[in-house]
């Protein structure tokens, strides 16, 4: 059956009612499932009970409000969204105590101050004219082209420092100083790196690449009640409120892009024939990877179609030069559908190797993560045409190199950004991952600076966990928001794409699909790899 245009936007409404109630079942309490899953209890039984629901109805997202055309109305937008938070915090009451100590804010939020380490400031990392702001990630190695996330997001903030945005109300005006560290995806260099910028450095906030360096870390940042926003990873434990108050994410999480792989082969099982389906995954061989895979295998362990789904993984180590061997034992599967469930250069292994061993043609569906996202691993430069046809959950990131964006204003704006600190934004689609967080960080920093006080840790993470923004670096229809002790994800919305290596970019199918709200929050377990 050859899939017309018509009919992939079928199966994206069918996608967005089935994991609308696939991620229901949120009770808006600040706990996490309890059954130990990656895909809470909740979810599971909602999908149980929706599956086959009527393509009928539209999926969320279908509608969405006309954006502005030109920057000075984005600002405007912004500085209005802006207020709105600033005077429902202030209306509620919310933030710092009378008695010093407590931090309350919606749905049950609470941070007792009187738990972090002693000696801890409100505001170290601050003087009168800069913010200190402390970051590891992979400068080198496999990994690296995502230290242009930080590069991106630093001309961002430079850009609105040098403007005289940073101005709080203590009448202090300041600029970001960005301190970063190569760690080379490699957990074990993160930890010491992190302990130079929390007690050499003295930074106010601390961000992190990769799940499983942020994994090794958040603990000690939240013991010390350190600011530690978008974590560069989609990591579900990022969703902790209560016990991971200082720690937020900022992109679509994985086990909600499992989940919409999963609701992906249910909707195109019928395609398939009427014998065994055959999935095979190519993993990272570390949190990364782990997590997709047990959210994967928690998807198809409740799938009506589950006696009939053959699933198998081959792990390849971050560092590997090569997943040759196994990709030749995926190919030897003859698969239906193969997911890269990997990042950096390890994406373009997959692609590579099913145009040499016959899966290109041979397996119908083909997905990167949308951590593969990016011309430099899926591009014509980086591949040729071997990814054309190849999907993705994308995440809603628009791609700041697509040509398919020029004309659009805040990636005009955002690609001069670029030009103006010495990027050349055509070389990797994480520069706009950047665009996006550098926007998301100028943004809060503004809110946190215009609550009682100025600018300080916990009006910034006031700021954080209630900030509703429209963001322009998403694709229009996904929110970009978080409430409290309830909602603890910014993104909770993916497009559905596919990638034409004529017009070298992915372009979406149908209507995005967003679960704002939707998901629960996640207590992670690390000695379990699970939700607690």
């Amino acid at each position: 059956m050859r899939v017309t245009s018509t009919t992939r936007a079928v199966i994206v409404t069918m996608i967005a009612v089935s994991v609308v109630a696939a991620a229901c079942g949120g009770d808006g309490s600040a706990s996490g499932s309890g059954d130990g899953n990656v895909i809470d209890q909740g979810a599971e039984e909602a999908i149980q009970g929706q599956v086959g629901a009527s393509t009928a109805v539209s999926g969320p997202g279908s509608t969405t409000a006309a954006q502005p055309t030109d920057m000075d109305d984005w600002e405007q937008l912004w500085a209005e969204e802006r207020r709105a938070v600033v005077e429902e915090i202030k209306a509620n009451g919310w933030g710092l105590q009378a008695d010093g100590t407590t931090v309350l804010g919606a749905d049950g939020f609470r941070i007792d101050l009187g738990a972090c380490a002693a000696g801890w400031s409100n505001t170290e990392g601050l003087t009168d004219t800069s913010i200190k702001f402390g970051a590891t990630g992979a400068a080198s190695g496999t990994a690296a082209d995502g230290y242009n996330i930080y590069r991106g997001q630093q001309a961002v903030l430079d850009h609105y420092g040098e403007k005289g945005a940073f101005a709080d109300s203590a009448g202090k005006i300041r600029t970001v100083e960005f301190i970063g560290k190569d760690d080379a995806y490699d957990p074990a260099r993160t930890i010491p790196l992190v302990d130079e910028l929390i007690d050499s450095d003295r930074v106010f906030m601390v961000q992190n690449q990769g799940s499983p360096s942020t994994l090794r870390v958040y603990d000690k940042l939240n013991q010390r009640c350190i600011p530690h926003p978008f974590a560069v990873t989609g990591h579900p434990a990022w969703g902790d409120p209560m016990l991971h108050p200082w720690t937020t994410g900022q992109q679509l999480t994985y086990n909600i892009e499992a989940l919409l792989w999963g609701r992906f082969l249910d909707d195109h099982i019928g395609e398939l024939g009427d014998g065994t389906v055959t999935v095979a995954a190519l993993a990272m061989s570390n949190d990364f990877g782990a997590v997709y895979d047990q959210a994967f295998r928690e998807y198809l362990a409740q799938s009506p179609n589950k006696d009939r789904i053959d699933y198998s993984v081959e792990w390849v180590e971050p560092q590997a030069v090569s997943a040759i061997d196994q990709m030749t034992t995926l190919a030897a599967k003859d698969p239906d559908m193969f997911i890269e469930m990997v990042t950096g250069v390890p994406c373009t292994y997959g692609i590579n190797e099913a145009a040499q061993n016959g899966m290109k043609e041979q397996t119908p569906y083909k997905f990167v993560s949308y951590a593969c996202k990016n011309a430099a691993y899926v591009g014509t430069e980086a591949v040729g045409t071997a990814a054309d046809g190849w999907w993705v959950m994308g995440g809603g990131i628009r791609d700041v190199t697509s040509p398919g964006e020029d004309g659009n204003a805040w990636i005009e704006w955002g690609r001069q950004v670029l030009e103006d600190a010495g990027y050349d934004y055509k070389t990797s689609g994480y520069f706009g991952w950047g665009l996006i967080s550098g926007w998301g960080l100028a943004q809060v920093i503004q809110i946190a600076g215009q609550l009682d006080g100025g600018l300080t840790r916990v009006n910034l993470i006031t700021a954080l966990r209630h900030t509703d923004l429209t963001n322009p670096g998403l694709v229009p229809g996904i929110k970009w928001n978080m409430r409290g002790g309830s909602d603890a994800y910014f993104v909770e919305g993916s497009e559905v794409a596919r990638y034409d290596s004529a017009e070298d970019t992915f372009v979406q199918e149908g209507a995005p699909i967003d679960l704002s709200g939707k998901s629960k929050v996640c207590a992670w377990d690390q000695s379990r790899a699970a939700c607690a």
